[in-house]
């Protein structure tokens, strides 16, 4: 299962997983395009079902889960990867609304989503959690204060479930990456496309696939290897602040 799987790192998610032969259960908000990307890997021969719901609305995330056939229930592998930055502005400039948005989805969505799925993962005593974090995660940079804080959490959160489920064969991963471009910085900039353009001028930033290939591996690691945090950076990138541009 793979949240927030329309666009950006989540996507990349969902055609690595299912060139690597596995089953997919895709969820995002947009129902049109979870459509089109299910069309796109059943032509590959992909099993695809998808469950168009907002995992901030906790309501619809169970009512999702619920509606799950029989033979779709056993989840393997979790990708909490629905997340958003909006905003990049002072901690005493940033907007209410940003913020709550921020955190509904960031933390709440991915607690909502672990507290739904690993009950079924401990019960089988197998099962992964691959969260995504974030580089934010490890040190504020400026402006970034809220944002920042919710991949703290994330990091927080992946280590204390590796902690709750170390009595079993579950798995918990959580994936860092640092500059990668997707919609990330126009989905934060409210479409201000420039803006955005300027977040990866002069430096060969990841990509989605960049960082799917990550979380395949982790996922196909032997039973007996826990791969539990990787720090994705692009080359010319030092930490979440310090960026060499050409």
């Amino acid at each position: 299962m793979i949240t927030g799987a329309t666009s950006g790192i989540g996507l990349g998610c969902a055609r690595k997983f299912a060139a690597n032969g596995d089953r997919l259960i895709l969820t995002g908000r947009n129902e049109q395009r979870l459509e089109e990307i299910r069309n796109e890997l059943v032509g590959k021969g992909t099993q695809v079902l998808t469950l168009a719901f907002d995992v901030r609305d906790r309501e619809a995330a169970a009512r999702s889960v619920n509606s799950l056939p029989e033979e779709w229930r056993d989840i393997d592998v979790l990708v909490n990867n629905a997340g958003l930055a909006l905003g990049l502005e002072p901690e005493y400039e940033g907007s209410w609304e940003d913020w709550e948005t921020m955190i509904d989805t960031n933390i709440k969505g991915l607690l909502t989503m672990t507290r739904l799925i690993v009950p079924g993962m401990v019960q089988r005593d197998r099962g992964h959690v691959i969260n995504i974090g974030s580089v934010a995660g490890d040190a504020a940079y400026p402006n970034g204060n809220v944002y920042c804080a919710t991949k703290s959490a994330v990091k927080a959160l992946s280590d204390g479930l590796r902690l709750d489920v170390a009595n079993t064969a579950v798995r918990v991963t959580n994936l860092k990456p640092g500059l990668v471009e997707t919609n990330f910085s126009n989905v934060r900039f409210h479409g201000d496309t420039e803006r955005a353009a300027n977040v990866y001028k002069g430096i060969t930033p990841l990509t989605g696939d960049d960082i799917a290939e990550v979380a395949v591996y982790a996922a196909n690691a032997p039973a007996h290897v826990q791969i539990a945090e990787v720090l994705i950076l692009a080359t010319h990138q030092g930490s979440g602040s310090v960026i060499y541009r050409k």
